[in-house]
């Protein structure tokens, strides 16, 4: 019974979703309004089999390149497979993986895109990054023999109690044979609790301390600072959010009085608020140049706009003090280990519940400090501009946290390749 009213409410939902994206589309981000009929599982058949690991958006996309990127290397008789929510998750897998993995958006729920998606996609097996819990389609994995992996998962107390109510679907859904590496005891006992067998659920921790900047990055972090910041003292605030920009920007025009040679780095999350955060400088005075102008930021400029994708982890290096977005507003935070993988001092906001240990981790051992408006935020970077000393052991306990906790893509990967052997191997090429 419980089946039926789902198929039925996202029967009735799909068109007001539809609508949603447009609205969306119309109002935040064109993306939105591209490749459509995706979302309801049309789209090109592939050529052969493919390993399929979904991510909503940026964030647990970078979470997931490097299981992306090892299944693609170690499994080059499949295809390879992204799918996210988002188009910044979109933009964000084109900007990892170019044109190596077949990048689409993932269909809604509704038994009809599940089906014709699975018939095109021909996945021999499944990852699902972090939270994502989708019946209909857990459960046409299970009737088809797909193995399913739920990957870096977590199900945060909040979560859990949504989904409880519909406790007897998810049991059903994950009944099919899913396995689950989750991030911590605390998501293990919670996927129990809503029906899952725990002989399939695996403590492997949180992939997103796998997170691998690249090589090169501390070295193009370097002749980024030579080139554009004059030995300038530079902060960066990265991945933020509407109602936050105006707090770093009282916070950096503060600063500036005690060091008025400071270059504040502002990185706005999502692409289509760039236009906007942009006006936003020029209305209010603020001398700027926008990253993809390819200017060189001059003594008098304040400002330098990221209005550019796929630099973040590298213009964090470049940073003497960096702060985390998504904060300060009850978004829930962005992505910690990203500054501290390039041994930078970080700051952040309050709300950091979609990664709580995360947080805890870094501000119990000083590698991340919390900051509530302008005037913290201000006085926080102030104290680390003019303590080097300070910064080092700020970034050097992040490094260590880092290290530590490294080790799930590796569990993950494990998983994975038991769950496709089991299923009958690798394919010719």
């Amino acid at each position: 019974m419980i089946r039926f009213v789902y198929d039925l409410l996202l029967l009735l939902a799909a068109p007001f979703a539809v609508i949603h994206l447009l609205i969306r589309g119309l109002f935040k981000d064109r993306g939105y309004w591209r490749f459509l009929p995706q979302r309801f599982g049309y789209g090109p058949p592939v050529t052969r089999p493919t390993l399929w690991v979904h991510a909503v958006s940026f964030g647990e996309m970078q979470a997931a390149a490097p299981l992306v990127k090892a299944l693609h290397e170690r499994h080059p008789g499949y295809g390879m497979l992204v799918t996210t929510f988002t188009p910044t998750g979109r933009a964000g897998a084109r900007a990892l993986f170019g044109d190596a993995v077949d990048v689409r958006y993932v269909p809604f729920d509704l038994r009809g895109a599940v089906a014709r998606f699975l018939a095109r996609a021909r996945p021999r097996l499944v990852v699902i990054m972090e939270t994502e819990l989708w019946p209909n389609l857990f459960a046409a994995c299970g009737r088809r023999g797909i193995p399913l992996l739920l990957a870096s998962a977590r199900l945060s107390p909040r979560s859990f109690g949504r989904n409880r109510l519909l406790a007897p679907l998810f049991r059903a859904a994950l009944s099919h044979g899913a396995v689950i590496g989750a991030q911590t005891p605390g998501d293990t006992e919670r996927y129990a609790q809503l029906g899952a067998p725990r002989e399939r659920i695996h403590v492997t921790g949180n992939a997103k301390f796998d997170f691998d900047p690249g090589a090169d990055a501390p070295e193009r972090a370097r002749r980024f600072r030579a080139v554009h910041t004059d030995r300038r003292p530079v902060w960066i605030a990265g991945s933020t959010h509407e109602g936050e920009e105006a707090i770093v920007l009282a916070a950096h025009e503060r600063l500036r009085r005690r060091f008025p040679g400071a270059l504040l780095l502002l990185a706005p999350r999502h692409p289509h608020r760039f236009a906007a955060v942009a006006a936003m400088l020029t209305n209010r005075g603020v001398p700027h140049v926008q990253r993809s102008s390819g200017r060189i930021p001059d003594a008098g400029c304040a400002v330098l706009l990221v209005d550019t994708l796929g630099e973040l982890a590298m213009l964090y290096g470049a940073a003497d003090v960096a702060f985390v977005g998504g904060s300060l507003v009850p978004v829930g935070g962005h992505n910690l280990l990203e500054p501290a993988a390039m041994c930078v001092p970080i700051l952040t906001g309050p709300h950091n519940f979609h990664a709580v240990e995360i947080f805890r981790q870094l501000v119990s051992a000083g590698a991340a400090g919390i900051v509530t408006d302008a005037a913290t935020l201000a006085d926080a970077v102030e104290r680390l501009f003019e303590d080097p000393v300070l910064r080092e052991r700020a970034g050097g306990a992040g490094m260590r946290i880092i290290a530590a906790n490294r080790g799930a893509v590796s569990a993950l990967l494990a998983l994975a390749e038991s769950l496709l052997a089991a299923a009958g191997g690798e394919v010719d090429d």
